[in-house]
């Protein structure tokens, strides 16, 4: 059996040396490198080959690979590289990966076409400019055979390793049982569908409720799958911590089994929970844990792959003892783990570099999304970018003398369109062409200059750019799927003849954006305990149109929860002062009725204020404790703490915050919620103008469930998903709105629910 590589991993493995160096220097974008190359392929004869597909043999190593071109008349393989400013700007560790890629490519040409020499060039060119740098080498045949085997032996005693590794992970794989013997009620039928979903390389909806164990019972069988269908890789991704922190407790339980398949499980942090010197820059002469990184690296690599748990602790520990940046080795550790656990911005986010590293490496991987229901929100701030004026101001204020004037044209752009604002807040139907414009220009003139002169992370200049990068790029890929709006500042600048504002392009519809995460993996499996309507979450995330979407049944029995609706109160903005007594009232019978711990959620944080308020003066006996704004984690664990099995009170928690899902209080310590609102999203300009690009592209028989019922009936259900958390457990909750008697809304809650 084979191990294969690609030829770009393969230099990076073996020709990387020197330090970490990751000083900010504008790099052209994917589609300015596609365009570089097709300007250079174009200014060559027609007998030139582009994309010249090359695979080789050394031992058990397969290295496959496309060099960029190949000139058959001058017998002159090239690798097209594009860069930004100044050629110096391609650093020296860069240049030596380069030459060892257009060095092996040559030996696959002549290897395959029995070429006795060729001339290998790197051509470097300018997107700017359009020049071309032509570095050029003449090699014999026999000098790129021996420079190939000594790059492939290199890498030869690690590949084995890894390929030993896939054998035995594979093969345990295949002979794993489910852990716990039997599957729960709903959970063989939910593995069931996702072990046919990684077979067949399709995608999957599936709802299913708390209590089955969704976590193991989509991991287990992808993981089941993997052997016969070839994945190189599982990526679970979630939406928070605790999630995260529940596939890591899934898979060490895999790994514990008697035949156990080794699994190298990566637990990715980000960068600020992780970096040793936040205070300093990330290259060799600041840091010292960048300094010779590279060099330090590969004792590193294989001290922490002899671990199989790559968490947070382990990965620093490591770190330290060869040091070597953590958050970094990390980064390394993707290319040799078997299962990355990570937030959903690693794959989803449009810089995401799990999604990179797929594509540049060509990896077979499956994608389980945790809590599906979150991406919708979570994808439309990965796609919405801000500019704020402020941050134009202090660029220009820092700005040298060559950028003054496209900052300063950008500004005299944007108050033009300030002046002509009659609103605080405004949407239009397309981004504003003058400001846009003057933005690119300003991209531009930023990007050239720091070419030249990189600029410090926390420089008011760079932090502006990438605003105004991310606002751009945005802007020019504007449509019905998004908005531009612009929000007028409260307070003027004394110095300024209108009010600065804030311009956004604004996502809607992430659905654009993420299709192609979707096509780049083999299949991609979404659960949740709330994942319906089905059409809601298909048309906003993208999913393809025969997505199959699962329904699974609970393990829970009607009897268990006791769900009353209190139709005599109104929880609307105009009604709350009313809704106050009702509401404590109401709590403080259900706890004199039955004492013991329970949840109260409210719209907002001022609503849940007046009705605390209101019930340490009318019920002083019952005790409460109180989510507040900007919790922290310690913050939020000790009020988490007051739900013990013999705690009693009423702990008040904002709707759709962090006490509303993803927390787990089975029996006595939690067994009645009050949920005092529908969740919907505030009415305001913002929504509105969401409501209506809504109505554009699914009609409006459509636009206000998609922006305000079902991502608030979401958050409810989520919310009263708290009190039933397993076969056991007996609980109340009250539904306190006269909008729950509608048969729409009602039509909404789980299908086991009996509704009184």
């Amino acid at each position: 059996m084979s191990y294969a590589v690609a030829v770009r991993a393969l230099c990076e493995f073996t020709a990387r040396a020197g330090d970490l160096d990751l000083r900010f220097t504008p790099a052209p974008t994917g589609l300015e490198g596609m365009a570089g190359h097709a300007v250079v392929t174009g200014r060559r004869g027609p007998d030139y080959e582009t994309e010249v597909s090359l695979s080789g043999q050394h031992e058990t190593l397969l290295v496959r690979g496309r060099a960029d071109g190949y000139d058959p008349v001058a017998n002159q393989l090239e690798e097209v590289k594009t860069y930004r400013g100044s050629l110096d700007s391609v650093r020296e560790n860069h240049r030596v990966v380069h030459w060892a890629q257009a060095r092996v490519y040559g030996h696959l040409l002549c290897q395959s076409r029995g070429l006795a020499q060729v001339r290998v060039a790197l051509v470097y060119f300018n997107v700017v400019t359009e020049e071309e740098t032509v570095l050029v080498e003449t090699h014999q045949a026999a000098e790129l055979a021996t420079f190939f085997q000594e790059q492939c032996n290199r890498f030869l005693a690690w590949a084995k390793t890894e390929l030993a590794h896939r054998q035995t992970r594979d093969a345990a794989l295949e002979k794993l049982a489910f852990p716990h013997g039997e599957f729960r009620a709903g959970q063989r039928d939910l593995a069931v569908a996702v072990y046919r979903t990684a077979r067949d390389g399709r995608c999957l909806m599936a709802q299913a409720p708390t209590g089955i164990g969704k976590t193991l019972g989509t991991i287990f069988p992808l993981l089941k799958a993997s052997p016969g269908t070839g994945l190189d890789k599982v990526f679970f991704l979630a939406a928070k911590g605790s999630g995260r922190g529940l596939a890591i407790e899934a898979l060490d339980t895999l790994n514990a089994q008697p035949a156990a398949p080794g699994l190298r499980v990566l637990d990715l942090q980000a960068r600020d929970k992780t970096c040793e010197h936040p205070d300093l820059a990330c290259h060799g002469d600041s840091c010292p844990l960048a300094q010779g990184f590279y060099d330090r690296l590969p004792e590193a690599r294989v001290a922490a792959l002899q671990l199989v748990r790559l968490d947070a602790p382990t990965v620093r520990a490591t770190a330290r003892e060869h040091q070597v940046c953590p958050y970094y080795l990390s980064q390394e550790l993707i290319r040799w783990s078997d299962v990355v656990v990570g937030d959903y911005n690693y794959y989803y986010d449009s810089s995401a570099m799990l999604y990179a590293m797929t594509q540049a490496y060509q990896w077979k991987v499956a994608v389980l999304v945790d809590e599906a229901h979150n991406l919708v929100d979570r994808a439309r701030r990965m796609y919405t970018g801000e500019l704020d004026q402020a941050s134009l101001s202090a660029a220009r204020y820092a700005a040298s003398k060559v950028l003054k004037k496209p900052l300063d044209s950008l500004q005299r752009s944007w108050n033009a369109l300030n002046k002509k604002q009659t609103e605080r807040y405004q949407a239009y139907e397309m981004v504003a062409p003058g400001v846009l414009s003057a933005v690119q220009k300003a991209v531009g003139a930023i990007m050239e200059s720091m070419a030249e002169t990189p600029l410090p992370q926390d420089d008011p200049v760079l932090v502006f750019y990438f605003q105004a990068l991310q606002f751009m790029r945005l802007a020019e890929q504007f449509g019905s799927h998004a908005l531009f709006d612009v929000t007028l500042s409260d307070v003027g600048v004394a110095s300024a003849k209108t009010r600065p504002s804030t311009l956004c392009v604004r996502n809607v519809i992430p659905a654009p954006y993420l299709a192609a995460r979707y096509a780049a993996a083999h299949a991609t499996v979404l659960f949740s305990g709330t994942l319906s309507p089905q059409q809601f979450y298909r048309d906003t995330l993208g999913l393809p149109k025969d997505t199959p979407w699962i329904d699974v049944a609970a393990p829970f029995q009607a009897a268990q929860l006791a769900v009353r609706v209190v139709g005599n109160v109104s929880t609307r903005y105009r009604d709350r002062e009313r809704s106050l007594a009702p509401i404590v009232d109401l709590i403080a019978s259900q706890y004199a009725d039955r004492p013991g711990n329970y949840l109260g959620f409210l719209s907002s944080f001022d609503y849940l204020r007046q009705v605390s308020d209101l019930m340490r003066e009318r019920h002083p006996g019952v005790p409460i404790w109180l989510q507040t704004p900007g919790m922290g984690e310690a913050d939020r664990a000790a009020f988490l703490a007051r739900f013990t099995d013999t705690g009693q009170g009423v702990g008040f928690a904002v709707l759709g915050g962090a006490f509303s899902e993803g927390v787990d209080l089975p029996g006595k310590r939690l067994i009645g919620a009050f949920i005092a609102t529908l969740g919907l999203p505030q009415v305001n300009p913002v929504n509105e103008n969401m409501k209506r690009a809504m109505d554009l592209r699914y009609g409006e028989e459509n636009g206000y469930d998609y922006t305000y019922l079902y991502p608030g009936m979401q958050k409810v259900v989520q919310a009263a998903g708290r009190v039933i958390r397993t076969e056991q457990d007996v609980g109340t909750v009250h539904l306190i709105d006269d909008r729950y008697r509608r048969a729409k809304v009602r039509g909404l809650l789980p299908s086991w629910w009996r509704v009184d």
